[in-house]
């Protein structure tokens, strides 16, 4: 117990004081619910400093004190479905009541805060710190742009507390890690890391740079109003003064309600634009919250139903190289198996050798690995005491694994490769073949990996040509083909020689070439042949006229395109697929009402993905980007739109709804036919 005790309370040092954790949340719960074993068998040996009694840590000495007028409690931690089932079981009997009308909400992966509101001006803000006193960030809490500084209505109460929580959006973080990078600075393991110390900077205009989100979801003193009847009622009265409340939440009846939330976000979860960890569950009438009233350091009416661990501890078997399609050489670490994210995993990436040394990971290290949704597991970091003495540093080979060619790394490039190419090295030739069937390139349905490798490995494919020599027997002879499953493919194979230009350039797998840079270059040339010459002519200087073609871009088209076999290859392909050509594979994309306007699309429109919305714009003339800038014309925001629509509102961009959108390619289609009328 003690042993136990000594090491929580140094994970809640590092997690809580140095926004720096040392162990994934998972692990600390392990420990955490040992500890609490013992202490329930052993009464007698409890120790004053158990972090049972706790909630977080102690505050950071370089901001002033904050005692809470109403302490800022933690929840239990449920990890079944028998916990909630017991959870809502002890809430019937605790209230003798048949059923209960639950509040099913997220649980953010942040920081907690406690915002106070004084005549319905903002006055001050506390992070949690031990529960009893937490740290003051007023001047930091200021700069998220969330929060109202006064709320919204004639009547504020006198005093009202709000408790929520600052977190960073993913897109945030993704951005602020490029700028960390880019300046050489270390780049945050987690967006709840970096939205914690961006709070507790001591100078508040670094606050500002990190883009903090808040969102209310509790209560702490309320003086000069009437408190709603219930959470639900609390939460909808919140977004009447103008404070940010996530609408992913609902009120259900019962264990089988709650558990049905939870099911529901946890298989939107990765597309969801902030990180979580859970969801939470409230008795929602506020009258049936306080006669069930508290129990140590948790209320008896709320739980918090965590989600498989998406961080976990294992330790490094070996360290070995995998070839992608492009040939890139990416470290790949093996692993004890571990369960993480839902599934169990023993491999992880190591992205490239730089990111090898800067992590510092070596054979026989125990690591942090996570899994988020579908994404590819990674070693987030090394625990530094768990370092055995014999652990050895990663070492990349001088050679391909796959075909012996020399591993080469350009000066101005992370990752090495491969120098084989997909002609000599079997590993490139089976990532091009799949990246050509993929469905945003040739799309042939049915022809999955397994398929390509089986077909590569027994000689009778060797470039994409090969695939429309296929016949019904040869595919019929492959392991679990049946003679159907052979048909459907030959019919797949035959449906896809009709193309389209952008397609196809998409589907050569040229380095640096997306299927945006795809579409440019087919809108822009119009023709294969066009494209070729200008790739092959002094250097692939015509290039540079397309938009978003800049050099790296273009040498990468010309010295794919100036290869010979490569070449060979594309002029082969020009004679068995079909696409249509001409001066400009769009109407009028020089000169059409919208010509040379940039549109960005953020969110998910109601009734159209985004590829229908981009091809519309598209077929107007008008280009679609990525991101944001003061050369964006439009910005076309549907549900959970982020960081884009933020930046857009910001530069005063105009924003656009689907319907809004419609009417103005109505209105440019308009336009020019009237212009094509007087001509």
């Amino acid at each position: 117990m003690a042993a136990l005790t000594a090491e929580l309370n140094r994970h809640i040092y590092a997690y809580h004081v140095l926004d720096a954790p040392t162990i994934p949340d998972a692990e600390y719960d392990k420990l955490f619910r040992e500890l609490q074993a013992l202490e329930a068998a052993h009464p007698e040996a409890l120790s004053a400093d158990s972090p049972t009694f706790r909630v977080g840590a102690a505050p950071i000495p370089e901001f002033k004190q904050v005692t809470h007028t109403v302490p800022m409690l933690s929840l239990n931690n449920a990890f079944s479905d028998e916990d909630i089932e017991n959870f809502d079981r002890r809430v019937r009997e605790g209230l003798s009541a048949e059923q209960v009308a639950y509040a099913c909400e997220l649980k953010f992966d942040g920081l907690a805060i406690s915002l106070r509101y004084e005549d319905g001006v903002f006055v001050q803000a506390a992070t949690r710190g031990d529960g009893a006193t937490g740290e003051d960030v007023t001047a930091n809490i200021r700069t998220v742009r969330a929060i109202p500084l006064r709320l919204h209505g004639q009547t504020p109460p006198a005093v009202l507390e709000v408790r929520g929580e600052v977190l960073m959006f993913k897109a945030d973080f993704k951005a602020l890690n490029e700028r960390q990078r880019e300046a050489g600075q270390k780049e945050f393991a987690n967006p709840r890391n970096a939205a914690a110390g961006g709070l507790r900077q001591l100078d508040s205009r670094i606050t500002a740079s990190r883009r903090l989100r808040f969102f209310a979801y509790g209560v702490g003193a309320l003086e000069g109003a009437a408190m709603p009847a219930s959470h639900s009622g609390l939460l909808d009265w919140y977004m009447e003064l103008g404070l940010p409340v996530s609408k992913e939440r609902a009120i259900v009846s019962g264990a089988h309600g709650m558990l049905g939330f939870y099911r529901d976000i946890g298989q939107r979860r990765a597309s969801l634009p902030y990180e979580i960890d859970g969801v939470v569950y409230k008795v929602d009438r506020l009258e049936d919250q306080q006669q069930l009233g508290f129990v140590s350091r948790a209320p008896r009416f709320a739980i918090a139903h965590k989600f498989p661990a998406e961080e976990a501890l294992t330790k490094v078997l070996d360290i070995d190289v995998q070839v992608g399609r492009t040939g890139a050489i990416t470290p790949v670490a093996r692993l004890e198996t571990v369960f993480v994210g839902g599934v169990n995993v023993n491999n992880a990436t190591l992205h490239n050798e730089g990111e090898v040394r800067r992590k510092d990971i070596r054979i026989g290290d125990t690591v942090i690995v996570r899994r988020a949704g579908d994404v590819i597991p990674e070693v987030v970091a090394y625990v530094p005491e768990r370092r055995p003495a014999d652990a050895r540093e990663f070492v990349m080979p001088a050679n391909c694994p796959v075909c012996g060619s020399p591993i080469v790394r350009m000066e101005d490039e992370a990752v090495a490769r491969c120098s084989g190419g997909w002609t000599h090295c079997s590993a490139q030739k089976k990532g091009g073949l799949m990246h050509f069937v993929s469905r945003r390139a040739l799309d042939v349905e049915g022809l999955g990996d397994q398929l390509i490798e089986q077909l590569v490995d027994k000689g009778l494919v060797k470039t994409a040509a090969d695939l429309y020599t296929l016949d019904q027997d040869k595919l019929a002879s492959l392991d679990r083909m049946a003679a159907k499953s052979a048909s459907n493919v030959v019919d797949a194979l035959a449906k896809s020689r009709d193309t389209t230009l952008a397609r196809f350039i998409y589907g050569l797998g040229i380095r640096n070439v997306g299927e945006s840079t795809a579409k440019a270059l087919a809108q822009h040339f119009g023709s294969l042949d066009a494209l070729l010459h200008a790739a092959t002519w002094e250097g692939g200087i015509q290039l540079l006229d397309v938009p978003d073609v800049g050099p790296i871009v273009a040498h990468s088209i010309s010295e794919f395109l100036g290869d010979e076999e490569n070449l060979a290859l594309v002029r082969t392909l020009s004679t068995v697929l079909r696409w249509k050509e001409g001066p400009h594979a769009m109407k009028k994309a020089d000169g059409g009402a919208l010509a040379g306007k940039s549109f960005v699309l953020t969110g998910t429109l109601p009734t159209m993905g985004r590829d229908d919305a981009a091809a519309l714009i598209e077929a107007a003339g008008a280009k679609v980007s990525g991101s944001v800038s003061k050369k964006t014309a439009y910005v076309v925001a549907g549900a959970d739109a982020g960081s884009k629509l933020a930046k857009a509102q910001e530069l005063g961009i105009p924003i656009l709804d689907e319907a809004g959108l419609l009417t103005l390619l109505e209105t440019a289609q308009t336009k020019e036919t009237h212009v094509d009328e007087a001509d």
